[in-house]
């Protein structure tokens, strides 16, 4: 009987090893500093990759705005920029940096530049885009400024593409919901 429950304990623990959440990656800020994403834990994160010339790239007003609405609430929105789609982000990070905060006064931080798909795409979007660690919101990313809704768990909640505005309420509400969770 002992040695039933040694194993059932170790397999426990191996399989709650074996789920990754979003707590499990480091990126460099746009500074180039290390940043575990381990270090939000227990906030609610809105990870979105980001260009500087993409039709889209207004959107770093409404996420501004987000930000601001929210962070004192336990709320963080992380930019991520990426070049993978129509070389709409060919800056360095120095240039990312100065454009997002001159042109858009952009204050949540801001990470290096990655690549979110293809043979290069950095681990955490291809924990992000894979289908059996994320059923719900995995797939590759279409375009620039796709939004993932972490919670304080580092599991991902909500996935929202490229169209839906910062302001949007299905955005929103699931921020507010994911607030009004937190402990």
């Amino acid at each position: 009987m002992k040695r039933i429950f040694v194993l059932l304990a170790l397999l426990g623990t191996t399989l709650m090893a074996a789920e990754k959440t979003v707590y499990d990656f480091t990126l460099n800020s746009i500074e180039g500093q290390s940043t575990p994403l381990a270090s939000f834990k227990g906030k609610v994160v809105l990870l979105v990759n980001v260009a500087s010339r993409c039709g889209f790239t207004p959107q770093y007003t409404g996420l501004e705005a987000l930000y601001e609405k929210y962070k004192d609430r336990g709320f963080v929105i992380v930019g991520i920029p990426a070049n993978n789609f129509g070389g709409q982000e060919p800056g360095s990070n120095q240039e990312i940096k100065t454009f997002c905060t001159s042109k858009y006064h952009v204050t949540f931080p801001m990470m290096a530049k990655v690549s979110v798909k293809g043979d290069d795409i950095t681990p955490l979007y291809a924990f992000l885009t894979d289908k059996s660690a994320n059923p719900k919101t995995g797939g590759e990313i279409g375009w620039n400024f796709t939004k993932f809704l972490v919670g304080p768990d580092g599991k991902v909640i909500a996935r929202f593409d490229s169209e839906v505005e910062p302001e949007a309420k299905d955005l929103t509400s699931a921020i507010e919901k994911a607030l009004n969770n937190l402990k």
